[in-house]
This record gives C-alpha cells, sequence and structure tokens, in this order.
C-alpha cells in the first residue's frame, strides 16, 4: 500500500488554505505550486487583452476574468489560474463562494520563460480535457505574436494559427470576437529583432 507525501494536501485542505493565502498557489495530486510574480510588460499585455475583450463582450451574456479566478479541471483535478478567462453562458463554479470556475469558454496565458514549457505542455493537456473550453491563446511577451488553439465542435481536434505582427486580428469565433494584435501589444516596447516584422507565418 502506497504512502502519501508528508505534505499532501486534498482538494478541500487546499481550497481552505488557498482561500485564505496572501500568494495564489496552482494545485496538482495532492501538492502545491507557488506562483510567480508578473513584469510590467506580462501585466500589460494581459490587461490589454482583458479590455479589448471585454468591451466586445458588453451586454452579451459573457463574462471576461482575470488571474484572479481559479479554474477547476474537474477530469484531472487540477486548479490554476489562467491569465484571463471568458465564460460565456451558463456559468459554473465548483461550489457558492463562485471562486473557482469549472466551465471556461475561452483560456489566455501570457508567456514568460518560466511558465513557456509548462503552458504549451503539461498544462495544455490539462486544458484539453474541459469540454467547455473552444479557444486557447497563448500570448508572447517577447514579439507581437499570438498562438491560437481551436476546438473543431464537439470533438477533441483542435486547429491551431498563428498570428504575427501588429497588424494581425485573431478572430475567436467561439464568442464572436475580434482582437486585434495592436491592441494586444498597446504601449508594449519590443527589441528590435526579425521576430518582430508584421509577415504573417500562417
Amino acid at each position: 500500500m502506497c504512502s502519501l507525501p508528508p505534505n499532501y494536501l486534498t482538494p478541500e485542505e487546499y481550497l481552505a488554505i488557498e482561500r485564505q493565502a496572501e500568494f495564489k498557489s496552482e494545485y496538482y495530486a495532492g501538492e502545491t505550486f507557488s506562483m510567480a510574480g508578473a513584469t510590467r510588460r506580462h501585466v500589460l499585455i494581459t490587461g490589454n487583452t482583458l479590455i479589448a475583450v471585454g468591451v466586445q463582450l458588453r451586454g452579451r451574456g459573457c463574462e471576461v476574468y482575470s488571474s484572479g479566478m481559479r479554474v477547476l479541471i474537474e477530469e484531472s483535478g487540477l486548479y490554476t489560474y489562467p491569465d484571463a478567462v471568458v465564460i460565456c453562458g451558463e456559468r459554473r463554479f465548483l461550489d457558492d463562494r463562485e471562486d473557482t470556475l469549472i466551465n471556461p469558454t475561452v483560456l489566455i496565458e501570457v508567456l514568460s520563460e518560466s511558465t513557456e514549457a509548462y503552458d504549451r505542455g503539461r498544462k495544455w493537456g490539462h486544458y484539453q480535457r474541459l469540454p467547455s473550453l473552444r479557444d486557447y491563446l497563448l500570448i508572447s511577451q517577447d514579439a507581437p505574436r499570438i498562438e491560437q488553439f481551436s476546438r473543431q465542435g464537439e470533438t477533441d481536434q483542435w486547429i491551431f494559427r498563428s498570428y504575427d505582427g501588429l497588424d494581425a486580428v485573431i478572430d475567436l469565433a467561439s464568442i464572436d470576437c475580434k482582437l486585434p494584435l495592436a491592441e494586444v501589444f498597446e504601449r508594449v516596447e519590443f527589441e528590435a529583432t526579425s521576430e518582430t516584422t508584421n509577415s504573417p507565418e500562417g
């Protein structure tokens, strides 16, 4: 019989601690993982994105949440804090505290050096197990670039698109929105490299 690690927490214990904690932590398989602080660029990109999407969704029965909204992937047991969350239609929460969403429509992560591999790999694997999820966006901090994964109908198939340059505009058909990269990256300065050209990659 396997013994649990000494610091093992049940989901209920995690939530009780997390709801009182000063700093946010993710939770998976009995362990908690502290979240690093964000840079000015990260916060600016996230804020710009929330504004760009939120303005279009006013009066349409949708809500846009910042990274303060915890998301639970029920099938895998991961509790996490995406940089931005959009929910359209019925909102479903873990309990009446309404601080843990379980049916997001769109999830958005702003990539950083410390989290990029996780956001592209294991975390994306968890997100794909959300039946409600229709779009997943990965936003670069180093160049005007956004990558989009869009679910095809009710299947587990996803279409990938990459958008480069400030002239590009993302079509978020799942929530009937357009997301111009010029708005996402407003007031964001990039180093002068070949990656900041406006030519699309496809």
